[in-house]
């Protein structure tokens, strides 16, 4: 017996102490694979919150703006623009470093909106919502080609043309339709130039949200959308805070309050007035663009010059649905995400996060922005100011002009992981930010 259990069972006990051992040593590598513990040395150029990591997931992949995360964590980018490649780029992750190691691209579209509802993606370029099908684990959608048409004939602008999305959790889709213009000037940003007329008629195709169903093909917004919003100048930040069941938007607001009224403004009024305001969107609501602006320093809405205003009256703007929250002027406020992940600090989870783009118009003081705000909520209400979650994407310590920029943070998509991931309309840079308790 102690031969055959010598000559049988310790050669099977030493296979199977091997295999604990390279199972041991496999569960090591992963560990040292796992994303939450790769951050790049210099946190991917970014000064982060306390606790915050980060790492770029990929880079020049052209000019980026809203992203969606499949349950997969397969990530999806839409580009200002289609390259000779496509209009939109997928990464994967394959050997589970976080980082993309195989980029594809697809679509012969550029534009802004893009989401996931019920496995589909959803994806806008300035007149049209597509949708894209997948199957069988692929990158690429199945109909990457041919995909679905959702909502066409929507207003195609020169000005404020993206048409952002996001979806409630009772079926509908709400796309952004802001009005091609400044605050709706027969001749825009012109001194002088006089109103289009009053009430404005950009608003009847223009300037507020639209609902459409989520799930139907062929719809037209003359025909089958509803203007659930108004009075909302241009809303590229859009998304759904399912805490309070409520659609959330972050306005840009006006410009050139000084260079079109100076006998009214001076040059700090350029600057500092008026400020970006966050609206929560009920039915009908109306947030008074382009008769109203919201000053940040007299703490209210006054009318706006165009329709009487001096800088001192309320007016017809006494009574209007008010902001949730205001943000210093021309920051650019580009994406919003409401954070429902485990993976961030308990006080994380509900709140918003918002993306700005950066200023362009706050001469002669440096334009501001260009950051990721952590914005805290409870019970679908702002419980204190915003604070900064990620800095440092331009790059540079001063900005006179946007293309002093090296990058602009311009989406946030959440990762099933609830890592947060950010994109860059400069260059196409992609950067996952993640918590790191020992940090």
């Amino acid at each position: 017996m102690s031969t055959t259990y010598s000559t049988i069972f310790r050669p099977m006990m030493l296979t199977a102490l091997m295999a604990v051992a390279i199972a041991c040593g496999n569960s090591r590598e992963t560990e040292k694979a796992d994303p939450y513990f790769s951050a790049d040395d210099d946190n991917g150029g970014l000064n982060l919150a306390p606790g915050m990591k980060a790492y770029v997931v990929a880079e020049n992949l052209g000019r980026g703006r809203h992203m969606a995360v499949n349950s997969n964590g397969d990530i999806y980018m839409n580009l200002r623009e289609p390259n000779e490649k496509g209009g939109i780029v997928a990464l994967r992750d394959e050997n589970g470093d976080g980082r993309a190691d195989q980029i594809a691209y697809f679509g012969d579209f550029g534009g802004t909106g893009m989401a996931f509802h019920n496995g589909y993606l959803y994806a806008s370029n300035d007149s049209t919502v597509f949708r894209f099908s997948f199957s069988s684990g692929n990158l690429v959608p199945d109909n990457a080609t041919a995909p679905d048409t959702i909502v066409y004939g929507l207003p195609q602008q020169t000005a404020h043309a993206a048409k952002s999305l996001t979806f409630d959790d009772q079926g509908y889709l709400y796309v952004n339709v802001g009005a091609p213009s400044n605050a709706c000037q027969q001749e825009d940003r012109v001194k002088g130039s006089p109103p289009m007329g009053d009430p404005c008629p950009l608003l009847e195709r223009t300037g507020g949200v639209w609902r459409f169903d989520a799930d139907k093909v062929g719809q037209n917004q003359l025909e089958h959308g509803y203007r659930y919003s108004t009075g909302i100048r241009n809303a590229v930040a859009l998304g759904y805070n399912s805490s309070d069941k409520h659609v959330y938007v972050v306005q840009h607001g006006r410009d050139l309050l000084n260079s079109l009224f100076p006998e009214s403004f001076d040059e700090g009024d350029n600057a500092e007035i008026p400020a970006e305001e966050m609206f929560r969107l009920t039915d009908g609501a109306d947030f008074g663009w382009p008769y109203c602006y919201f000053d940040p320093q007299q703490g209210k809405r006054m009318m706006s010059p165009e329709y009487g205003g001096d800088g001192t009256t309320v007016g017809r703007c006494e009574g209007t649905e008010q902001p949730v929250m205001t943000f210093p002027a021309h920051w650019a406020p580009n994406d919003i995400k409401f954070y429902q992940g485990e993976h961030f600090p308990a006080k994380y989870k509900g709140s918003a996060l918002v993306a700005f783009h950066g200023s362009w118009n706050r001469a002669p003081l440096e334009q501001k922005g260009y950051f990721v705000a952590f914005v805290p909520f409870e019970n679908g209400t702002p419980t204190g100011s915003y604070e900064a979650l990620a800095e440092g994407f331009a790059g540079v310590t001063k900005i006179d002009s946007p293309s002093d920029a090296q990058h602009r943070p311009t989406g946030i998509a959440e990762a099933p992981d609830g890592t947060i991931l950010v994109s860059d309309s400069v260059t196409g840079k992609v950067w996952r930010i993640f918590y790191d308790a020992a940090s």
